[in-house]
């Protein structure tokens, strides 16, 4: 099993939930934590441990980026005028990753860190290998002509799991993505309860 399935699939486990609604998660058969002491009761955790939770939640499921770049993601959505919770799940949308994963060009947000870093993805006909770009409402996302024919791909495309959300329409003929517009919590398709609310009062106290 590669490093990167080693490591979702921890999260999962971590989290108590399957928190990318994968079929094989560990979580649908068994809904305790990971290690020796994962079947132990869970007392009531307090508020300080949901909130961590909830981070440790949205942080993991962007393919568990660095608590550095999370935290900066949150540093910048807290500068803008608005709901800060709000502003924070469009910040991690615009993420490039995270719109190649949206399109189904990669079946998960794991592949599709690596799918960028690796120079598959052009955005507005450049190149761009940088996971964390934020796309922009207007940019075409679209997958290098070399690449289309990938296992990779074509198992993502044709995948029934997951659909594309309506503030991406996406061209699986042509391998292209435009971003419409930053969503909103109620418009990203999470397959779990995510609560930004929570992570921003996790921060505000830190």
């Amino acid at each position: 099993m590669s490093k990167r399935t080693t490591s979702k699939y921890k999260i999962d486990r971590r989290m108590g939930e399957n928190i990318w609604g994968r079929p094989k998660s560990p979580v649908n058969k068994r809904d305790y934590g990971p290690g020796q002491h994962g079947q132990r009761r869970r007392g009531k955790p307090s508020d300080f441990g949901l909130q961590l939770m909830a981070k440790q939640k949205l942080k993991g499921y962007y393919g568990d980026v660095t608590e550095k770049q999370f935290r900066r993601t949150y540093e910048d959505a807290s500068r803008r005028k608005g709901n800060t919770a709000e502003i924070l799940i469009g910040l991690l949308e615009q993420r490039l990753d995270a719109v190649v994963y949206r399109a189904k060009f990669v079946p998960t947000m794991f592949a599709a860190r690596q799918f960028v870093n690796h120079g598959h993805v052009k955005v507005n006909g450049r190149r761009t290998n940088i996971p964390s770009f934020r796309v922009k409402e207007g940019d075409v996302i679209e997958v290098r002509d070399k690449s289309k024919q990938m296992a990779l791909v074509l198992e993502a495309v044709d995948s029934p799991e997951r659909d594309v959300p309506d503030y991406i329409e996406a061209d699986h003929s042509k391998m292209t993505a435009k971003f419409l517009r930053v969503p909103t919590l109620n418009d990203v398709p999470y397959p779990v309860r995510m609560e930004p609310n929570l992570v921003v009062e996790f921060y505000s106290k830190a």
